[in-house]
């Protein structure tokens, strides 16, 4: 299979790390999460890409941060924010796992917060995944999930794209991120010109989102294969039969974007 290579786009992305940035990912957690901080909480960062929340979840006072990817370049991206802000502290693991791994994941055990934004539906098997990652919350846990929203055709449309991308030579794969850029700015553009604003504006702006960067989102969405997704009620119906009541869900408004949920293990 022909994977997107998350941890080098996530080693890019650290280039443009800043206290900003971080700041921001810690108020998300925060937000998403409704609490003010994690103290005495354990968090499990499933397929932590940069290390940007584990690192978010840490100095949020998380007493125990367990951090892995499947792309052992994302799992450098982690180490390095590790030693740069955490140096020697045992309280924080990195390392590489598998979220299809049931036998990994039953090593690591059960944790008070488990998080993974769009993460698990570019596993290859997103429903075992999604079975799996609930064995991993504590009762009266939580569990944070971001997945892709299924658009019926237009994911179908996309899900094509993204194999083409990652089929392409190395030259052509920033070109075919570029084809799309125009389409992408569109709605941004005439939102920021009717608010008053440079019509290029948002790219400043876009940290704000969970303090992530504008052209490695979208790179990440042109190429990000393995690809699936899924209507929220779908997710919402898994974890009801895992004993998981829903507390927060946060759509995309039927667009492509990522359908938040925020659950309780309770049984």
């Amino acid at each position: 299979m022909n994977r997107f290579e998350f941890g080098k786009n996530w080693s890019s992305f650290l280039k443009t790390l800043n206290p900003s940035r971080i700041e921001v990912a810690e108020d998300s957690l925060r937000d998403i999460l409704e609490v003010t901080d994690l103290y005495g909480k354990s968090f499990l960062d499933i397929g932590c890409g940069s290390g940007l929340f584990s690192l978010a979840a840490k100095r949020l006072g998380a007493s125990a941060v367990m951090s892995f990817d499947y792309d052992e370049q994302a799992v450098e991206c982690s180490r390095v924010l590790k030693q740069q802000y955490f140096p020697g502290h045992h309280s924080w693991t990195v390392e590489r796992g598998d979220a299809l791994d049931i036998e990994y994941l039953e090593k690591l055990g059960q944790f008070d917060v488990v998080y993974s934004y769009g993460v698990l539906h570019h596993t290859g098997d997103m429903w075992r995944a999604l079975e799996n990652v609930s064995a991993n919350v504590k009762v009266g846990g939580k569990l944070f999930l971001a997945i892709y929203n299924d658009q019926r055709f237009l994911s179908k449309t996309w899900l094509h794209i993204k194999r083409l991308y990652n089929r392409l030579p190395g030259w052509g794969k920033p070109l075919l991120v570029a084809i799309f850029i125009p389409g992408a700015e569109v709605p941004y553009v005439v939102t920021n010109l009717r608010q008053g604003k440079l019509p290029w504006a948002h790219w400043s702006e876009y940290y704000q989102r969970r303090g992530m960067s504008r052209i490695h989102d979208i790179t990440d969405w042109v190429g990000g294969f393995p690809f699936e997704v899924a209507k929220p009620d779908k997710i919402f119906d898994l974890y009801r039969s895992k004993g998981f009541k829903l507390d927060r869900l946060i759509t995309c408004g039927g667009g492509h974007d990522n359908n938040q949920f925020v659950f309780t293990r309770i049984s």
